[in-house]
């Protein structure tokens, strides 16, 4: 790479444009020689300097603002919600090898799969497993155009312009042969001593400190405000792709292998991680976790184990992928680590659902860098199965490297001071009964909706997206109005006025008008939707689609038995009785009517489908003109297949937009069926009979 810095010669050329160019040049040149490479070659005050003229530059000349402009890091406008992006490819989970012995027997699930030999050696990719969040960066013709959190592995969250906001995060890619599309995937992380820093200053102003620096990172990451997210230090390291499309008219980036791989993305200032290694043998992989592990609590930031991929891609495109892990490469995770302290309390929380856990309070203790003062105790089968007591010395260890988790009691240290906790008769937090279910090990509060901590977690979920989607309902503003007393239950939400808004902290007019717009919108919402909004253990909404297909209305459900309910389809006798046990309490019978009273009017559009493609797996790749993927993914399952997002020898049918990319290609080579959007419909497109079933009162 040329050298730059502030004593080069740079154009004397008078033109804004030329000297805005050389600013960019200039500052991300400097940025990658702090945040990649750890040798800054100018003073923190001189790099002021560029930044400043090249932001006095965009603001005199306005037309001289680029998508890659450094200046776009500081953040812009608050988003009032994240919007919703679908993957390319899946962004897979590994699987995880514990010990030696794991990675060993990966290694021999390898070879058998392959068909080679012990005596054949393998080559091996290994790098650090950062902790942090998984994030996907998608590069057009070289330019960063779109950021979004992992989220379930196919679809996640779009959050660009907090992307932006990280210094090492390039925001147009250099060097030559860039592809026309990359899809880069990596890990959005705080170094440790970021972490500390964040720490001190949320103490000193009276928040409270983050539990680990992956919290840290994950909470500054999904800031509906930029500027928020880039006061945080954030750093982002690559360990893949998803997408790479060749540079038109031009050859591909070629890479061979995943170390190649790797090489080439950090030549185009991706960042990369300085601690892969490329090794031989099951052996070397080994040695590399052993040294890592060595070497863990000395690095600047947190991991939790190494990743072990197959260097050959042409093996890992052999080896292919599981339904939600790549054979071709395993997670090795550290053992967790450990520490003594004293339990000087437990406390009791109480959940969405009514679960009551008890917490340990510990006396403060360090833990890999983080002060530990809580932990799970789960329940009380896991209480009295580890004998726990009020004023034990415990081992505490921090369960995946996050979540700290009592191991054992020290009983040998006892002095006979130790209490132990009673398993509760009443809710700690309304008074309500509280009971196990039969055939659970959770103790629940029977309040329902009169229990506190319940109608708030109760409400935040019928408000939601993915239920009654009422916009902007927060959950500031819910705790607000529990707190004034203006709801008592999900119904209460359809009887507040303009006024009863006002009463909160800076609400103005306009934004109490666009509350009260938003619920009165949601009255329309879907019969699915509203009877996923309800809570209902063990109805995410896959199951309340097929309640809403199967009886059509809130009361045919409400009155449906045990034996109608468990003929649809994933609904076994648990998922019966929960619902039958939520509609025969009176208090949600009362909840359900006074929503109907409300004017709450779900509606279900049947349309009359079948099971054609039962067992039948398809991919959506291009643009379609019709549809919206989410559209189509829906008439799919409707018609009993799926929907997956890559393409193999398994693979049904794909179906193919405008503009469709690489997945077309494989079908072509695999001698998977190809269908237009056309096709596709004849095939799903029911014959012209439908039915609409409103909700009854």
């Amino acid at each position: 790479m040329e050298q730059l810095s502030l004593l080069d010669p740079v154009s004397t050329a008078d033109s804004a444009a030329q000297r805005a160019e050389e600013l960019r040049r200039l500052i991300w040149y400097h940025n990658r020689c702090y945040y990649e490479l750890d040798r800054p070659e100018i003073t923190d005050a001189d790099y002021d300097l560029l930044f400043r003229e090249l932001q006095q530059l965009e603001s005199e000349h306005p037309e001289l603002l680029t998508i890659d402009s450094p200046t776009l890091r500081v953040g812009g406008k608050p988003l009032e919600k994240f919007r919703q992006v679908r993957h390319s490819l899946p962004m897979l989970s590994l699987e995880n090898a514990m010990d030696a012995t794991d990675i060993q027997a990966f290694e021999q699930r390898i070879r058998s799969f392959l068909g080679r030999s012990d005596t054949e050696p393998l080559v091996w990719q290994c790098e650090p497993k950062m902790d942090g969040l998984a994030v996907e960066l998608v590069y057009r013709d070289g330019l960063l155009v779109e950021a979004s959190t992992r989220g379930d592995g196919e679809v996640g969250e779009e959050i660009t312009a907090n992307i932006r906001t990280i210094p090492s995060v390039p925001l147009r890619l250099l060097g030559d042969h860039i592809p026309s599309l990359l899809e880069v995937r990596g890990e959005v992380y705080l170094p440790l001593q970021g972490f500390q820093q964040l720490n001190r200053q949320r103490e000193e102003e009276g928040e409270q400190p983050f539990a680990n620096p992956r919290n840290a990172a994950a909470g500054s990451i999904r800031q509906l405000d930029s500027k928020l997210a880039a006061r945080r230090p954030l750093a982002m390291v690559c360990y893949g792709v998803g997408v790479m499309e060749a540079e038109a008219g031009g050859r591909g980036p070629g890479a061979r292998t995943q170390t190649e791989l790797m090489s080439r993305l950090g030549g185009w200032g991706v960042p990369v991680s300085g601690l892969a290694r490329q090794v031989v043998g099951i052996t070397g992989v080994i040695d590399y976790f052993d040294d890592m592990q060595q070497k863990r609590d000395s690095l600047p930031f947190e991991i939790d184990g190494v990743v072990v991929k197959l260097d050959d891609l042409q093996l890992q495109r052999e080896l292919g992928e599981k339904s939600r892990s790549p054979r071709w490469a395993v997670a090795c995770k550290f053992p967790p680590r450990q520490v003594r302290t004293r339990i000087n309390d437990i406390i009791l929380q109480v959940g969405r659902t009514g679960v009551i856990t008890p917490v340990a309070v510990l006396e403060a203790v360090d833990l890999s860098g983080v002060t530990v003062s809580r932990a799970t105790l789960h329940n009380w089968d896991e209480i009295d199965r580890k004998d726990i007591r009020i004023g034990d010395r415990v081992i505490v260890e921090r369960a995946g490297d996050v979540i700290p988790a009592v191991v054992r009691v020290i009983a040998e240290e006892r002095d006979g001071t130790e209490q132990p906790l009673p398993e509760p008769v009443r809710c700690p937090v309304c008074g309500s009964p509280a009971a196990r279910c039969e055939g659970e090990v959770a103790v629940r509060c029977q309040g329902g909706f009169s229990c506190p901590p319940q109608l708030i977690e109760a409400i935040i979920h019928f408000a939601s997206r993915t239920a009654m989607d009422i916009e902007g309902l927060g959950t500031k503003y819910i705790e607000q109005l529990i707190s004034l007393g203006l709801v008592k239950d999900v119904a209460d939400l359809y009887k507040l006025t303009r006024e009863d808004f006002m009463q909160f902290e800076r609400m103005g007019e306009r934004l109490a008008e666009k509350l009260l717009e938003a619920i009165a919108a949601s009255k329309q919402r879907d019969l699915a939707s509203c009877i996923f909004a309800l809570g209902i253990r063990h109805v995410g909404e896959q199951t309340a689609r097929l309640l809403a297909e199967r009886f059509g209305s809130i009361q045919a459900l409400a009155e449906a038995t045990a034996e109608a309910l468990t003929v649809v389809r994933d609904v076994g006798p648990t998922v019966a009785g929960s619902i039958r046990s939520f509609f025969e309490n009176p208090a949600n019978r009362t909840v359900v009517q006074r929503l109907l009273d409300a004017g709450v009017t779900p509606q279900h559009r049947q349309t009359v489908v079948g099971e054609q493609l039962q067992g039948q797996s398809f991919v959506f790749t291009g643009t379609l003109e019709r549809l919206g993927r989410d559209d189509a993914r829906k008439l799919v399952e409707q018609a009993g297949g799926s929907v997956t997002g890559s393409v193999s020898k398994k693979t049904g049918y794909v179906v193919a937009g405008s503009e469709a990319g690489s997945k077309l290609d494989k079908a072509r080579a695999l001698g998977v069926t190809v269908l237009t959007e056309e096709q596709f419909l004849q095939m799903v497109t029911p014959p012209p009979t439908e039915r609409s079933a409103p909700a009854q009162p």
